[in-house]
């Protein structure tokens, strides 16, 4: 049933909210973009980015009413809430910023509104939180003066991702007549098509569902890597050969970032205990790539300790090669007879290596910096003794500095470095030749490659030590 043009508000503006508020507008729908983050609204009223992957010419050219003030909620159609939807220290549900966005949004909402929530959630949640926060300060009931639906957002932001419209886009309202005007709304900008979910519940669940199968084989990966390694078998070399079987999931191990699947598993997990239900299997996903940064770790540590071995061995080399020694003619000389051996002088006062990290957002092509398991590892890293400094071509410098605590260079430069780590394969970095990389790095560079950035046997016959998952 066609709607015509409504008039639309948007809570939250960050990678999802931005994304949506734009469509719409270019839709031809009335668009109002809201966020308590002054200086972030003054950046879109400005017509520019602040999530780097909108585009500052789409924000520019609309009719975007962007605002930090509440009362322009007032009279929308329709509410889209999407806000973060974390999870605390010990990996249960912070649903805060929902149940304050219902609290602001109630407190100016006018009757006939359709109240919709975007942001992950667990099974429930939009019914047992968000409701009430609005029923609570607009005096209002939901299914009387307002309604509500659930409609999950599913963007894939960076290289090989996909955008807005090219997802199908899952709707849900609390009756029949509430999902069929949703799914006529979001119709408007999605191309990929609209799927109506049975219930508001089993839409929040798809959401979480997506990226627990995700992780759970993500995960699987990351173990068959350990084991495999422990083997001595390279785990591309068989991945390689078991994906040569028409029914195989490629899959690939390494950091499990972002913000939809280290986190999303947690907000099911947690439903599932509620009901007495022990998800094992979930969990043991979860811990299984939470270690991912330790092993990391773990490689470097072993990167620098085959470095030692190798210096003392040509250090002692280099000594050797200048003893003094009689030549069968009977000359003394000093050195031996073939050549000298290559020599790696080691600097005893630097017990403390520089390591150079490339990439800091969580995938490829993207500036998205929100991902907890790079900062655990930088963190883990420096309490390891290792001196880092980071780059990023897509990250913003400031945000990175904030976020991650060490210092960025302007221009990648491997010169004065002992090795780097490579926690994210942006193009920038799969375009080096592995040569120049040795080259620019100090005597015997250790290089942690753990995007799988490059091949492996580009290193084979360079004098560094290459290690990766």
């Amino acid at each position: 049933m066609e709607q015509g043009p409504s008039r639309i508000a948007v809570i939250g503006l960050g990678y999802v909210g931005l994304p949506l508020a734009v469509a719409f507008d270019g839709a031809g729908h009335t668009v109002t973009a809201f966020d308590i983050d002054a200086e972030k609204v003054a950046t879109l009223r400005a017509g520019g980015d602040p999530t780097g992957d909108t585009g500052a010419d789409a924000i520019a050219e609309s009719s975007i009413e962007f605002t930090t003030d509440p009362s322009s909620l007032a009279g929308a159609d329709y509410v889209i809430v999407t806000v973060p939807t974390p999870v605390d220290d010990t990996g249960n549900p912070d649903l805060g910023y929902v149940e304050s966005a219902g609290k602001t949004l109630g407190r100016h909402i006018s009757p006939g509104t359709t109240v919709v929530l975007e942001s992950t959630v667990y099974p429930g949640a939009t019914c047992e939180v968000l409701c009430p926060a609005v029923e609570t300060e607009s005096g209002f009931t939901v299914g009387e003066e307002f309604e509500v639906g659930y409609s999950p957002e599913r963007l894939s932001p960076g290289i090989g991702g996909r955008k807005l419209h090219e997802v199908v886009k899952i709707v849900s309202g609390r009756t029949d007549a509430v999902t069929e005007r949703l799914a006529d709304l979001y119709g408007d900008i999605i191309d990929a098509g609209v799927h109506t979910a049975p219930s508001i519940e089993s839409a929040e669940a798809a959401k979480c569902v997506e990226n627990i199968q995700r992780d759970v084989n993500i995960a699987l990966m990351n173990e068959l890597s350990a084991a495999l390694s422990a083997l001595d078998i390279d785990t591309r070399g068989v991945l390689e050969a078991a994906g040569t079987k028409w029914n195989f999931q490629q899959y690939e191990p390494g950091l499990v970032g972002g913000h939809c699947i280290p986190i999303d598993p947690y907000y099911l997990i947690y439903r599932a205990r509620q009901a007495n239900y022990e998800p094992e299997l979930m969990s043991t996903a979860r811990r299984v790539n939470d270690d991912v940064p330790n092993r990391v770790c773990d490689l470097v540590d072993d990167a620098f300790t085959t470095r030692a071995e190798i210096r003392d061995s040509h250090a002692v080399d280099h000594a050797v090669a200048h003893e003094t020694h009689e030549t069968p003619d009977g000359t003394l000389v000093q050195g031996r007879d073939e050549a000298t051996t290559i020599t790696a002088e080691r600097d005893e006062s630097d017990d403390s290596p520089r390591l150079l990290v490339l990439g800091l957002t969580y995938k490829p092509g993207t500036a998205d910096v929100r991902s907890a398991v790079l900062k655990r590892l930088v963190r883990e890293l420096e309490t390891r003794g290792y001196r880092l400094v980071g780059y990023d071509p897509h990250g913003d410098d400031q945000v990175l500095a904030s976020v991650f605590e060490i210092d960025l260079l302007e221009d990648l430069d491997f010169t004065g470095f002992d090795g780097v780590v490579i926690p994210t394969a942006h193009p920038e970095f799969t375009d080096l030749r592995p040569a120049d990389v040795v080259s620019g790095l100090g005597e015997y560079p250790v290089i942690v490659d753990v995007d799988w950035t490059f091949d492996r046997e580009s290193f084979a016959d360079l004098p560094a030590i290459y290690r990766d998952l």
